[in-house]
């Protein structure tokens, strides 16, 4: 008998065949399929969008399993052109919790909704007995308004170029390291934010996007290979163009990970038309958390639905989605 194991909740090769397997093939309809991170409604005027939070630890450096939710939710309406509005925040929280940490919490959460301009308007708490959940877990829903349409995963073609806002990785890495103990002599911390003050002025510079998705769970990695399924495209990739710091170059250098493989929850990967590949570094690069943008390769109809990687000795690869448990619990 087949079971669930933690590689299905990986964002990777294991979670995509779950997803299409048993979700989409029950709840199947049109806007579902389109893959999107969030949900287009309304004639095309509201994005919706709803996520669950688990992390461990749940404080780290950089954020909480608070701000995780507010971003992570805000940040899937973002991805969509949409300015987050309301949010529903559901709460179950194992007997024994410290009233202190909740608190500390919700204000991470507080300040994170005032960044977007978003509201709770409705929740659940529920407190379980001690061992039925892990500390506490979250789920937030979020509805924004669309304010530029048409951005989708499933419109990327040859006129594109592929960005990246930041460097990535530290979300992945500094969960393992905070969750391990491991003692660095570095200010690493995850990248947890709210990007919808970036997407908000990419919009307003009137910079043509076709697809944003932020590298959440599989990291880089599973976005790019989502976007070469969906669009049926070939997407290529330069190696040396990939920002990655040294902190996180380090931690996957001891552990055998694959910088683009871990999650970012302050990042996000961007299908730019070319003649606006200028425009849209220097709008992300004005500000402070997407400073470190780069272009990092192209469209092309080299292979179907295929992402290659190109390395610094002229090498070239295929870059596959990420299988197997990667890391547990970073979102």
């Amino acid at each position: 008998m087949k079971t669930i194991d933690l590689a299905h909740g990986n964002g990777g090769e294991e979670n995509n065949e779950l997803i299409s397997k048993i979700f989409y093939k029950n709840f199947k309809n049109e806007i579902l399929e389109k893959s999107e991170d969030a949900a287009v409604i309304q004639d095309g005027t509201l994005a919706f969008s709803t996520d669950s939070f688990t992390v461990s630890p749940i404080v780290f450096s950089g954020g909480d399993i608070g701000k995780l939710a507010v971003c992570g939710t805000c940040n899937d309406l973002a991805m969509m052109g949409a300015k987050p509005k309301y949010m529903t925040c559901a709460v179950i929280i194992e007997e024994g919790f410290e009233q202190r940490t909740l608190e500390r919490i919700v204000k991470s959460m507080k300040k994170e909704l005032e960044i977007n301009g978003a509201i709770v308007v409705s929740g659940d708490t529920k407190v379980v007995p001690k061992g039925s959940v892990d500390q506490i877990f979250i789920n937030t829903t979020g509805i924004g308004e669309i304010q530029k349409k048409g951005i989708s995963s499933n419109s990327i073609t040859t006129d594109d170029v592929i960005l990246v806002s930041n460097s990535i990785g530290k979300h992945g890495a500094t969960i393992f390291a905070n969750r391990e103990g491991i003692e660095l002599s570095s200010s690493l911390q995850s990248d947890c934010a709210s990007l919808w003050p970036v997407v908000e002025k990419l919009i307003q510079n009137d910079v043509k996007i076709t697809a944003l998705r932020d590298a959440t769970r599989g990291g880089v990695s599973a976005v790019l290979n989502e976007w070469a399924k969906q669009s049926d495209v070939c997407i290529e990739i330069q190696e040396k163009e990939i920002p990655v710091c040294e902190e996180v170059n380090g931690i996957c250098e001891m552990l055998g990970f694959e910088a683009l493989a871990l999650a970012n929850e302050g990042t996000f990967v961007l299908a730019i038309k070319k003649e606006d590949e200028q425009k849209a570094l220097e709008v992300l690069q004005s500000i402070e958390t997407s400073k470190e943008a780069k272009v990092i390769g192209k469209v092309t109809q080299q292979y179907e639905q295929k992402v290659i990687l190109h390395s610094a000795w002229g090498t070239k690869r295929f870059l596959d989605t990420p299988t197997g448990e990667l890391l547990p619990r970073i979102c």
